[in-house]
């Protein structure tokens, strides 16, 4: 899809960037919310209960994690609404703390998804292997940076040099479209929060009962 919007001639036409990366970014877009979606739908399933229920439960904390791009400084607003979805206290109390660090879901679509859309734009090889390596090694050296808004992209700036072969002029595309996506990641990654935390005390109550 991608290779058919970034078609751009090498004297770059600043018309045609403009309406590639407008067409990355909705798409970027689109997709944070069909994973939000999947996620509360595995979540329904698992623990037998409406998804967009669950999603309208823990909207304030999505739309504060829009308007902050923080899932720290949204962390209050998750553990008030984690505990209206009738889950156990001691599971949400858990769960949302360390969802903030650890779990970055819409930050990992919206880097991944930008850095194919470049390598795509400068013709820069790429595999699945190469994205594998990527992805387990970005996994982990992002860990904890959600709490600075900005941080998932500029902390992967070593691994898209040393690993996916980008230059300064890539990390100048890169770094600023993360940046202004940034709030979107965040709320994906601060809705997905509420998901796993059903799904672990469904796992809870389940082990519990055995």
């Amino acid at each position: 899809i991608f290779g058919n919007f970034l078609n751009m001639s090498k004297t770059g036409d600043i018309v045609m960037i403009a309406k590639n990366f407008t067409f990355v970014i909705l798409f970027i877009t689109a997709l944070s919310i069909v994973w939000l979606v999947v996620q509360y739908t595995i979540a329904g399933i698992v623990a037998k209960r409406n998804p967009f229920a669950l999603i309208k439960t823990m909207m304030p904390a999505i739309i504060t994690a829009l308007a902050s791009a923080s899932s720290a400084a949204t962390l209050p607003v998750s553990l008030a609404q984690a505990h209206k979805m009738k889950v156990k206290d001691n599971v949400a109390d858990f769960v949302i703390p360390m969802c903030a660090n650890v779990h970055l879901s819409g930050a990992s679509l919206r880097t991944i998804a930008l850095a194919v859309a470049i390598m795509i734009m400068y013709n820069v090889p790429f595999n699945i292997v190469m994205f594998s390596s990527f992805i387990l090694i970005f996994s982990v050296t992002v860990v904890a940076a959600p709490g600075i808004p900005g941080g998932v992209i500029m902390s992967a700036i070593g691994l898209l040099t040393s690993m996916l072969g980008f230059t300064e002029p890539m990390l100048a595309i890169i770094v600023p479209l993360s940046i202004a996506l940034d709030n979107i990641g965040t709320a994906v990654n601060v809705g997905g929060d509420g998901a796993v935390m059903v799904i672990v005390d469904k796992l809870m109550e389940k082990k519990n009962a055995c």
